[in-house]
């Protein structure tokens, strides 16, 4: 050899020494890192040492085996694949690639690749795949070829514990405890040592409800092999069951340390962190979860269960039920008949996919038909259908099998929705009086008292449930609200403001609080305070409808009804009181039309609710169409079921819209729910009168008299009948005995109505003696301001609406009333008292009249031809709307205009100006 080409090739064996001794040092690092289980530092080393060597079948088989063990099932496929390409011996890699196949979800590659078939691998070896196969079989359903399998390995290494380990799993997993006793009993005898054995022994006794038993096994498990995870996870998890938070949390700290990456280790710290009120480390480690689950291929999740299902609770607790719906119904494919059915349903009726929520449940408990929250579930969900009577026969079965607070509870709550209120007080007590801590069934009772007016027992009921849920901020808020209606201003300030001090986003309470300082006179307070809470979600729907309603009274019109209509765009499709509230407003502002256009959204979006055909019928009404009102009534009064409320609110209408058979109709349902209810009689009464069965009106006052002859309806009642009769005297006589016996408004004003035609005199001094020892009752005042009015005392009406305006300054009615006095006395204030009344219902007909009117007394009349144009189109029915037009088009010169205008006006059969009118016509003439 020449001397250069020697050189040149020793200079080459040396370089390629260096390189073997380079790429040896990784590999020896990279396999000491593995043996202590830093599985990343393994990988890197590894790969650098195939940067200097890619054929290195060591280095191949143990990257293989490194990315398994971080984690990392395709790249661990594809390191095994490369080394059976390179050569290595299918004995050496089958298990670990097996591995790897299930780890990406693909357990039937072991039952149909060549590669993976046990024949030719040594025995045992050939039993362990034997194993790993039989659990192939499993994971696709096919529990009898996974026995049969096990029985193979069993055969083929009678000594082995692995067959009966898997056994136990799978006995578990198809529901027979005793033969995974057997199972478990037989590996622990084989192998006393080994910890998986002494872990599903565990497992067995734990689903056997042997608590103690359980946690000594896992305690042995763990004495073997203090890292082993499942043993950590099993006996943490039931540590948590049984309320031993601090060994359950230690428990966990060594899982998330041995196995940070294992989901169930953060799963189970956030239950913790939850169980200590720590929501927002809770959290974090449910994000925790979803982020260690959410890039996992689904294809590797769908045979593994308990992940599957900690993806699906994980995403739940976040509130992110869209993202955790995949994970359940996974569970609920690989499981039929789990748990997961359970909350399937629950997101379902969120999604208000009622139905299918009703036919998970179903299925579900026709195989446990004992699962009482199931049954609760069950129940809700045809609560939510409006099915009450439905709901409260599935609790009451459920109660005949086993009585249970919270399907007492339940029963309330089903009673309370379908009207049925004395039962489910009762029924709310019961449950509430037998379990305290119960929280539906004590919010409950406390919300119906609250909205029967007994505030102070709300207030209990909420104080005693915030003993057991004192972090509970929805609690606070509801104790604020009673506090509230008790006049306790400063109680219900510092009980929202504790409510937020927990959950500063909770909107309620920054609701709750704008009002209050509205009502302390301070809306520009409540103002900020509203838009603060805006500023945190633009779309939250309670503080844009609060604001809508401050905008409104503080007479801001405009800026009302674009809250009102903003808040009904943000409600969305599935929720109508924000479009309820937006037609409310229309009407309280004299607008038919316009709540006609609002009420269109209704249509489309929940045309068979009651709340909807109600507010329909209203609409109805206030444009005058009578035969609609009562079509859409008749459609409430059938689907109104047993809502004693909702259908005495249908039978007032009806009368309104002069169908006094519907109306008896619709009390005759009301009356078979309460028979005894007086109101609901005294509504009766009044709809009989009504329809002309006087004799049946007659028979009916008169038993409630006899019944209740200390309550002042009976006579009342007596006076109505009489009244019909034309016995104007009887009349008077029953309602005095009515207001002798309990004296009050309603019952003065009854008497006050039939006394005033026949002796106007003595009925005003009736309201005037009333007044001087109940000063503040405004139904009274302005009853009394009117009658003056009617009878012409000019000075009198002024001052009475001047009263009636000092307690209620925004009064708009008050004030139109006031103006129409004041321009009678020619009081040149009349124009200013007219535009307050504007100011406060811009859209009113009858208040744009008479500010057009007081505008033309003023000598303005360009605005006041153009305001009374505007009313007159508005409401061309009104009589004095046209009159005071036609008066202006006389004075503007428009003499033939002005002549069709009062012609119209007088074709009403009487009205406050038709003698004026007439005289007006005469000079048209």
């Amino acid at each position: 050899m020449r001397p250069a080409l020697f050189a040149l090739a020793f200079t080459a064996a040396v370089a390629a020494h260096a390189a073997d001794m380079k790429s040896a040092r990784f590999y020896e690092d990279a396999l000491s890192r593995y043996e202590k289980r830093d599985y990343a530092g393994a990988v890197v080393q590894l790969k650098n040492a195939l940067k200097t060597d890619k054929t290195q079948l060591p280095v191949h088989v143990l990257l293989g085996k490194a990315l398994l063990a971080n984690g990392d099932a395709v790249g661990a496929q594809v390191a095994f694949e490369e080394a059976l390409r390179l050569g290595v011996n299918r004995a050496e890699v089958v298990l670990p690639l097996a591995q790897a196949m299930v780890g990406q979800g693909k357990p039937q590659a072991l039952l149909e690749q060549p590669r993976f078939a046990p024949a030719g691998l040594p025995t045992e070896l050939r039993a362990a795949m034997t194993v790993m196969r039989a659990d192939a079989s499993a994971d696709t359903g096919d529990a009898r070829s996974a026995l049969q399998l096990l029985d193979e390995a069993k055969a083929l290494a009678p000594r082995d514990p692995g067959p009966w380990l898997a056994e136990v799993t799978l006995r578990l997993r198809t529901g027979l405890p005793n033969e995974a006793q057997a199972a478990a009993d037989k590996a622990l005898a084989l192998a006393p040592g080994l910890a998986q054995a002494h872990y599903l022994r565990g497992t067995v006794a734990h689903a056997r409800g042997q608590f103690q038993a359980a946690l000594d096994s896992y305690g042995r498990a763990l004495g073997i092999d203090p890292a082993q995870v499942e043993a950590l996870v099993s006996r943490a998890g039931l540590l948590l069951d049984l309320q031993r938070t601090a060994d359950a949390q230690r428990d966990v700290d060594r899982l998330r340390k041995a196995a940070p990456a294992d989901p169930r280790g953060a799963y189970l710290q956030a239950l913790l962190a939850e169980k200590a009120g720590r929501g927002t480390e809770s959290r974090a480690a449910l994000r925790d979860v979803t982020g260690l689950l959410d890039p996992v291929p689904m294809e590797y999740l769908r045979y593994r269960p308990q992940l599957l299902m900690l993806g699906g609770l994980a995403h739940y607790g976040l509130g992110e039920q869209e993202k955790a719906l995949p994970y359940l119904e996974a569970v609920q494919r690989a499981l039929p008949g789990t748990g997961a059915a359970k909350l399937i349903a629950q997101i379902q009726l969120t999604q208000n996919n009622v139905d299918r929520a009703i036919e998970s449940l179903e299925t579900y408990l026709r195989r446990h038909p004992q699962d009482s929250q199931a049954t609760l579930l069950l129940a809700a969900a045809q609560m939510a259908q409006g099915r009450h009577a439905r709901a409260a026969a599935i609790a009451e079965e459920a109660l005949r099998q086993g009585d249970s607070p919270q399907m007492r509870g339940l029963l309330g709550l089903s009673l309370a929705a379908g009207g049925k209120m004395p039962d489910a007080v009762q029924a709310l007590e019961a449950a509430f009086k037998a379990d305290p801590k119960q929280l539906p069934a004590g919010i409950a009772l406390a919300q119906i008292r609250l909205q029967s007016g007994d505030a102070r027992r709300a207030a209990q009921i909420v104080q005693t449930l915030l003993q057991n849920h004192p972090r509970q901020p929805g609690l606070l808020n509801l104790l604020g609200s009673a506090k509230a209606r008790l006049g306790d201003s400063s109680g219900a300030r510092q009980a929202f403001e504790q409510a937020l001090a927990l959950d500063p986003r909770f909107v309620a309470p920054q609701v709750q609080l704008a009002r209050l300082d509205a009502a302390a006179g301070k809306p520009d307070a409540a103002q900020q305070r509203l838009q603060q809470a805006l500023a945190q979600d633009d779309k939250a729907l309670e503080p844009t409808l609060e604001m809508a309603r401050l905008s409104e009274r503080r007479g801001r019109l405009d800026d009302a009804r674009r809250w009102y209509e903003k808040a009904d765009d943000v409600a969305g499709p599935n929720l109508f009181d924000a479009a309820l509230e937006l037609v409310d407003f229309h009407l309280r502002h004299d607008q038919p039309e316009a709540a006609r256009e609002a009420a269109k959204r209704l249509t489309t979006r929940a045309p068979e609710a009651v709340p909807v055909l109600i507010t329909l019928a209203r609409v109805s009404l206030a444009n005058d169409d009578l035969p609609a009102a009562r079509t859409g009534l008749t459609r409430a009064s059938t689907l109104a079921d047993h809502d004693v409320g909702a259908l005495v609110r249908i039978a007032l209408l009806q009368l309104a819209a002069n169908h006094a058979q519907g109306a008896q109709h619709t009390l005759n349902k009301a009356l078979a729910e309460r028979p005894d209810s007086v109101p609901v009689q005294a509504l009766m009464v009044d709809a009989e009168i009504r329809g002309g069965d006087v004799a049946a009106a007659d028979k009916r006052a008169r038993s409630l008299a006899a019944q209740y002859p200390k309550l002042a309806v009976g006579q009342a009642l007596l006076g109505d009948v009489a009244l019909a009769r034309g016995q104007t005297a009887a009349a008077v006589e029953a309602y005095r005995g009515a207001h002798r016996l309990q004296p009050s408004s309603e019952s003065l004003l009854r008497l006050y109505r039939v006394l005033a035609p026949r002796e106007p005199a003595a009925a005003q001094t009736l309201l005037e003696h009333w007044l001087a020892t109940n000063p503040r009752d405004l139904v009274v005042r302005r009853t009394l301001a009117d009658g003056y009015a009617r009878a012409g005392q000019w000075p009198a009406a002024a001052s009475a609406y001047q009263a009636l305006l000092k307690q209620t300054p925004d009064d708009a009615e008050a004030l139109n009333n006031l103006a129409q006095v004041q321009i009678r006395q020619k009081d040149a204030a009349a124009l200013q008292t007219a535009e307050r009344a504007l100011a406060l219902k811009p859209g009113a007909p009858h208040i744009l009249g008479t500010a057009g009117w007081a505008a033309f007394q003023a000598g303005q009349t360009d605005k006041a031809l153009q305001r009374l144009r505007d009313a007159r189109l508005r409401d061309p029915g009104n009589a004095s709307t046209r009159y005071y037009l036609a008066t202006v088009l006389a004075r503007s010169g428009r003499t033939a205009e002005a002549r069709e205008e009062v012609q119209a006006a007088l074709r009403t059969p009487s009205f406050a100006e038709a003698k004026d009118a007439q005289t007006l016509l005469q000079a048209l003439k």
